[in-house]
């Protein structure tokens, strides 16, 4: 990985730490990692900005989808007497979902950064929350769907605790993990031109360059202003380069809105509009409704698999549901962490983390948190390499991307100031950097280049980590096996094929099941 000069996250580790390291430079290992504490106080700024979309974006998901009940998180039925929406319910239940994904994503990231102290983020996983949305929260209430969520949680703390995830985690070899890393960086490339607006939906295309394959509008702008910075900036060795570009990118964004008037984007009506938020300094200190903590009911779906007797159909349908949960959560982390440990030169020389059990813990924990604060599964977040590219290397800059994260619930300038146009060319140019992992896989061996080059290819173009991982991880057993190399494979590797061989196929069994 080529070093971020403005940071060092390459500088020599020192053996033996001076006496004047305090007890906090001691128990994060600020010197030892090669960090500062401005660092990791940047770091963590810029991991949370790169993050903080998920406040505005997770109560679009869930907040506003009603249940088989025809009722909204917390209650409130979504159609009203007259049979329309409620507009002042979904309001209500989306303002109930962004303090409780702040609350629950602070208390996480702090968690992490206490006990694992790693420099990642945990929120609310996208993906995940729209699985719950879309499709279980449909077939139940959603306490029960958050019950699931918690169900799934409590079994991967389970494998954490009696050693399996770490095992899984040590078993995956390094030429496919190499392939994780460079997979993870291109997906957050493409995630950063999504949200950008340079890569949309085209049209007889699956993606084009902006619209009709030109770049408009002003957010657009504002992200290749953003994107040009930071690559100044860091070739110009200054240091805090990525989060100097959000905080810049962000005042033009609000200059913009002030004087033209934007507006959000809005289908064909405003195709050039802000994506996610727009950019405003309106807003005042507010008490964050958190009603929604606790509103679950963790055996509620399963209950009613026995509801005049056992019905065997439905009962493996949940197991199902929960193992594409569990499945889809286990391996998005192991990529994570991966990825951003190689990015900040985390990893030892046979590529896991520091800490890894705590680490693992930690997420497993804030998976079933999720479930209970009713705001879906909570996962580490990769756009924490943005704060890892930046500086940070150490738990302390998880403490303060939750410390914010908890400000978030109170103010909310600090939620809506910062577009997606401006926060995302970070993750382009971590993308840039991640990618120079790829000089590490030896392409001259299709067994270890092939299952590779998939994994990588596969996470963007699947719009999903744990698609690529999964397909990395066949294609490895398959080439081994066929070279009759079987024995030389470790065992976990066989169980996690299988695994994801009915993750792959968990459409047609659910059909199965259903039938």
């Amino acid at each position: 990985m080529t070093a971020m000069v403005t940071t060092s996250p390459r500088a020599a580790r020192p053996t033996q730490p001076g006496p004047q390291r305090g007890a906090l430079d001691r128990y994060f290992e600020i010197t030892a990692r090669g960090s500062t504490i401005g660092r990791e106080v940047r770091g963590g700024l810029v991991t949370f900005f790169t993050m903080a979309y998920i406040l505005a974006l997770n109560p679009l998901i869930i907040g506003t989808k009603p249940d088989g009940q025809g009722n909204l998180l917390g209650g409130m039925p979504y159609l009203g007497a007259d049979g329309q929406v409620d507009g002042a319910a979904v309001d209500a239940s989306i303002a109930m979902v962004a303090a409780a994904t702040a609350l629950v994503a602070g208390v996480m990231t702090i968690l992490m950064g206490v006990v694992g102290r790693f420099p990642i983020g945990l929120a609310t996983g996208l993906g995940l929350n729209a699985f719950l949305a879309v499709l279980i929260a449909p077939q139940m209430t959603w306490p029960q769907a958050m019950g699931l969520v918690v169900i799934e949680g409590v079994i991967i703390a389970v494998l954490v605790l009696t050693g399996f995830r770490t095992a899984v985690f040590k078993a995956v070899p390094r030429s496919l993990r190499t392939g994780i890393s460079v997979g993870i960086g291109l997906f957050i490339t493409l995630v950063g031109l999504v949200d950008g607006g340079i890569v949309r939906p085209g049209e007889g295309t699956p993606v084009q360059l902006g619209i009709g394959g030109s770049l408009a509008g002003w957010p657009v702008f504002v992200f290749v202003l953003g994107l040009l910075l930071v690559a100044v900036l860091h070739v110009r060795r200054v240091k805090g380069a990525i989060l100097i570009s959000i905080l810049a990118a962000t005042v033009v964004a609000l200059v913009i809105e002030a004087v033209a008037k934007v507006g959000p984007k809005i289908g064909d009506e405003n195709p050039t509009g802000w994506l996610l938020n727009v950019p405003s300094l309106d807003g005042v200190l507010s008490l964050p409704d958190l009603s929604l903590i606790g509103q679950v009911d963790v055996f509620g779906a399963f209950g009613s698999a026995f509801d005049g007797g056992f019905r065997a159909n439905l009962f493996f349908g949940l197991a199902l549901l929960v193992f594409a949960l569990l499945l889809a959560d286990f391996f998005d982390t192991m990529g994570t962490v991966v990825a951003v440990g190689a990015e900040g030169n985390l990893l030892d020389e046979r590529g896991n983390p520091p800490h890894l059990t705590p680490i693992l813990l930690v997420d497993s924990a804030a998976a079933a948190a999720g479930g209970l604060g009713s705001v879906s599964s909570n996962t580490s977040y990769i756009e924490s390499a943005a704060g890892v590219g930046d500086g940070a290397r150490t738990g302390l800059a998880s403490v303060v991307t939750g410390a914010a994260f908890l400000l978030a619930m109170f103010f909310a300038p600090l939620i809506s100031v910062v577009p997606s146009e401006a926060a995302t060319p970070a993750l382009v140019f971590v993308g840039f950097l991640m990618i120079a992992q790829v000089a590490k896989i030896d392409w001259s061996d299709a067994e270890e280049g092939l299952p590779a080059f998939l994994t990588m290819v596969l996470m963007p173009f699947t719009y999903s980590i744990t698609v690529g991982i999964g397909a990395g991880v066949l294609a490895y057993l398959v080439l081994k096996l066929a070279r009759g190399k079987g024995r030389q494979v470790h065992w976990l590797m066989y169980l996690i094929g299988a695994a994801f061989v009915i993750y792959f196929v968990q459409g047609l069994l659910g059909q199965a099941l259903g039938g």
